[in-house]
This record gives structure tokens, sequence and C-alpha cells, in this order.
């Protein structure tokens, strides 16, 4: 049975003559046994992890059983998923090669008009741009324009104004 820390702190050593110091052995053993408790308490704590570890360890070994059966299981549907397919394909296949020229002269015809709409939106764009530039040119010509500056300057006369009151209130 392993020593316990109980055990090193009732050790009586039996005295001799000429023996140790007493104080001396006694603190040593007070530090053996404070020692040898933390060692006991990290023993159990690693215990405790590798017992977490070892559980982690089985789940993930049951996980990957799993998944290797579900390779498995896969790899025969895959395999019989493919033969079904080859032979679809092969139908399909022919029916594709009596469909693929109407196809692709009716892709052929629809390429031709789109290509054909795109430039004419890219000209109407290009008309568009000239024609917004040149409004937004000829409203800054408008902000430019020396009208606004005489108009600020010119002062409003009051005399027609004063008039109009004298002559609306006799």
């Amino acid at each position: 049975m392993p020593l316990t820390p109980l055990d090193i702190n009732n050790k009586e050593f039996t005295r001799g003559f000429r023996g140790y110091d007493e104080d001396e052995v006694n603190e040593f053993l007070d530090q053996v046994i404070k020692d040898y408790e933390v060692i006991i308490r990290k023993k159990k704590e690693l215990e405790g992890e590798v017992d977490r570890l070892n559980e982690r360890l089985g789940h993930f070994s049951n996980i990957e059983e799993t998944l290797n059966k579900s390779i498995l299981v896969a790899q025969e549907t895959a395999e019989e998923v493919k033969g079904n397919a080859n032979k679809e394909s092969e139908l399909i296949v022919n029916e594709a090669e009596q469909k693929a020229d109407r196809i692709v002269n009716d892709a052929l015809e629809q390429s031709r008009r789109i290509s054909l709409e795109v430039e004419e939106m890219k000209k109407q764009a290009k008309v568009f741009k000239t024609r917004l530039r040149k409004l937004v040119e000829a409203q800054l010509d408008l902000i430019e324009n020396d009208d606004w500056d005489q108009m600020f300057e010119e002062e409003i006369e009051s005399e027609p104004l004063e008039k109009q009151h004298s002559s609306s209130g006799t």
C-alpha cells in the first residue's frame, strides 16, 4: 500500500544517542508532507483527465467506426447509382443527339438577336449620356450666367411702391 501524507505525519523515529535534530527532521517532514499532498492532488487530477480523454477517445472511436460503416454503405450506393446512371445516360445521350442540332440552331439565333439588342442598347445609352451631358451643361451655363450677378446687384426701387400705397389710401 502506498505511503500517505498522514503516514508521514504520524511516523515516529526512535531516538538514539547523538541522533538527528528533532526540529530539522520535523520541518523536513512537514515539507515532504506538503509536496506529497501536491503530488497526490496532481496525480488525481491527471487520472481524471486521463479518464475524460479515454471517454472522448471511445466516443471518437465510435464515431470513426460509424463513419467507416457509412463510407462503405455510401460506396455501395454510389456503385449502384453509377450503374443506373450509366444506363440512364445512354438513353439521355441518344435523345440529346436528336435534339442537339435544333437546340444549337435556336441558341445561335437567340445569341444573334441578343447581340443586336445589346448593341442597340449601347447606342441608346450613348445617346442618353450625350443628351444628359448637354442638359447638365446647359443648366451649368444658366447658373454661371452674369444675369444672376446683375439681379443681385440691382436695387429695388422703393418709389413706385410708395406711390402705390399712397394712391390706394386716399
